[in-house]
This record gives C-alpha cells, sequence and structure tokens, in this order.
C-alpha cells in the first residue's frame, strides 16, 4: 500500500525562461524545497502565482504550506516608498503569497515560512520591512555566495515553540537576505535576532504550527536541526488530518 504523504504546497517563484516557444513565465520551485518535502514525508505541489482569492482557495484544502525565498515585497504593501536598494519586486507575486498566508491563517493549515516568506507573513498582518539591513545596522546579511554554509547565530527566546521544537536557544543559520522584519504584524511576535539585533524569527500567537525564519533551512540539508523545520511542518499536517 502507497504511503500516504501529506500535500505540502510550496509556493512558486515566478521566471521568465526562454524555451521553445519563446521567452515563457514559467511558475518554478527550487528543488531544495522539493527535496526538504520529501525528506520530511510529504508530497510537495507547486502553487502557482495566481490572483488572490484562486491562491487563498487553494491555501485553504492543502495540508501544509511553505512560503519560500525570492524578491523584495513591494513597498508599497505596507505603506512605504521604494528605498534604491529595493529590488527585483513582484506586485502579483506579493498578493498571491499574502492570500495564501491569510487563507492558510484562517483554515488552520500549518505554515512554514522562509526569508521572503517570513516577510510576506509579517506585511500580510499589517507589518513592515527593514528595506536594506546594512544602511540600519551596518551589518551585511546577503551572503549568497556561501549559500550552504553558516555565517552567523540566532538568538531564539527560550520561551519561544520554536526553541522547544528545535530544543536549542542559539542556532547557526546562512544569510542570503537584505531586508527584514521592521513592525511586527497583528499577533506576530519575534522569538529569534541576529547579533545585530535584525528579527530572524517570528511567531504568531495562538497558532501553533505557524514557524516564520529569516535563514534558508531548506539549503542547510547536512544540518538535521533545519531539516527538521520540515519535519514539523509535516508532522503537524498529519496531525491536522486527525481532527
Amino acid at each position: 500500500m502507497t504511503e500516504h504523504r501529506p500535500l505540502v504546497g510550496i509556493s512558486a517563484y515566478p521566471r521568465t525562461v526562454d524555451i521553445v516557444t519563446g521567452p515563457t513565465l514559467l511558475h518554478t520551485a527550487n528543488r531544495y524545497y522539493v527535496d526538504s518535502v520529501v525528506r520530511a514525508g510529504g508530497a510537495p505541489v507547486v502553487i502557482p502565482v495566481l490572483k488572490p482569492d484562486l491562491a487563498a482557495a487553494i491555501a485553504a484544502r492543502l495540508d501544509a504550506i511553505v512560503l519560500t525565498g525570492g524578491g523584495d515585497v513591494d513597498p508599497s504593501c505596507y505603506g512605504e516608498g521604494r528605498a534604491p536598494q529595493t529590488d527585483n519586486v513582484d506586485p502579483e507575486r506579493d498578493a498571491s503569497e499574502m492570500a495564501i498566508a491569510r487563507g492558510a491563517l484562517d483554515a488552520g493549515v500549518p505554515l512554514l515560512a522562509t526569508c521572503r516568506g517570513a516577510q510576506v507573513l509579517n506585511v500580510a498582518l499589517g507589518g513592515t520591512l527593514v528595506q536594506h539591513v546594512p544602511a540600519r545596522t551596518g551589518q551585511r546579511h546577503g551572503w549568497a555566495g556561501h549559500f550552504a554554509e553558516t555565517v552567523h547565530p540566532v538568538r531564539l527566546d527560550p520561551e519561544s515553540r520554536l526553541a522547544r521544537s528545535l530544543g536549542v536557544t542559539e542556532v547557526d543559520v546562512n544569510s542570503l537576505h537584505h531586508q527584514a522584519v521592521a513592525s511586527l504584524g497583528r499577533g506576530l511576535r519575534a522569538v529569534g535576532w541576529a547579533p545585530d539585533g535584525t528579527i530572524e524569527a517570528i511567531e504568531l500567537d495562538g497558532h501553533i504550527d505557524v514557524v516564520a525564519v529569516q535563514w534558508h533551512p531548506e539549503l542547510l540539508s547536512d544540518a538535521p536541526l533545519h531539516q527538521g523545520l520540515f519535519r514539523s511542518l509535516v508532522d503537524a499536517a498529519r496531525r491536522r488530518q486527525l481532527t
């Protein structure tokens, strides 16, 4: 009998690729996310960039959601003008993923948000972002050339669900971002910080199965602790199936 795997939606990264028919918009998923979900026991499903009502409806029917990394969130989503360093903005993706986040929360679907995904979740709940962390703290956070390496520690709130689930109060992470959470969205609280004070992890009060981190755990495939975030997501999806 085939093992029943929870369906885990992975939000797509839209890319225009030159294929046989010419430049064509593709809705893509980084293989590292796909592999991490499969290793954790889930069945990955790519969620295309869609109109918000359809995106939310799809999210509500899945067993779990991963909000992925990518370009900057349009500052107009949180009432600010665009800083010179803000780049690779995609308003359609912003609208789709914010609808996915809200749809998942409304339906009680477990959610793991990484990097941009954490920022999307925060903005979807009314929060704001630091548009360029180095301008705020003087510290570089974009180490794309070291994507599979840990480059700085994150201090975790010992009372947080994240610290309890990981079994640690400090974790070494990779860092591929230049934006981060500023003011927190409704019901969110900061539970992880970089040495310069940048918020690196957030939780949503009353939602045990919502985790958002500023780093990329999918790229740290050799680190069981980071892959544990995906196992926790799939475990939460299985628990939800039983209710």
